[in-house]
């Protein structure tokens, strides 16, 4: 039912017609108005199979969505370290989709050698805050205020989970 593969350069429209799809809930990205295809291609080659995968998401055979791991600070000390995304179109959310899909990069990141999965999220975004605190992710930060999305200022909390 839920299936995944690696992203192809193909796949990307899509991707990007997802997270734009989120931006004007203002709830999910800090982005205030849609990204293009080639504004994120050099994001698209920042990930990788062997250790930040870019995933995309079919259920039922349809595209739905993507996750990806994501290098955190470009710095060596942190290679064992990434932040985690996962965006799904609004028809596909409310069926467990998410709940799968952070369970399989979990199970991934372990045996590529990660320790440590981080999420920024507003906090004010109860969907995703609830799917992480599902999953076992503890709050390690907060960034009070730090965001203003249509006058409103928004706080950032940095949800993770260690995996080793």
């Amino acid at each position: 039912m839920i299936t995944y593969h690696n992203a192809t350069l193909e796949d990307l429209p899509f991707i990007v017609d997802v997270y734009n799809s989120t931006i004007a809930s203002r709830q999910v990205t800090a982005d205030t108005v849609p990204v293009s295809v080639e504004s994120r291609l050099e994001w698209f080659y920042q990930h990788n199979p062997q250790n930040r995968p870019l995933w995309l998401i079919k259920y039922q055979d349809q595209p739905c969505g993507w996750i990806s791991l994501s290098s955190f600070y470009g710095r060596p000390a942190f290679y064992k370290t990434v932040e985690i995304s996962l965006y799904l179109d609004q028809d596909f959310r409310g069926k467990k989709i998410g709940q799968f899909m952070v369970d399989k990069i979990e199970q991934f990141a372990k045996q590529a050698g990660i320790e440590a999965i981080f999420s920024y999220v507003f906090r004010h975004n109860l969907p995703s805050v609830n799917l992480f605190k599902k999953m076992q992710y503890q709050q390690w930060g907060l960034l009070p205020k730090i965001a203003e999305l249509d006058n409103v200022q928004r706080d950032l909390v940095i949800l993770g989970k260690r995996l080793d």
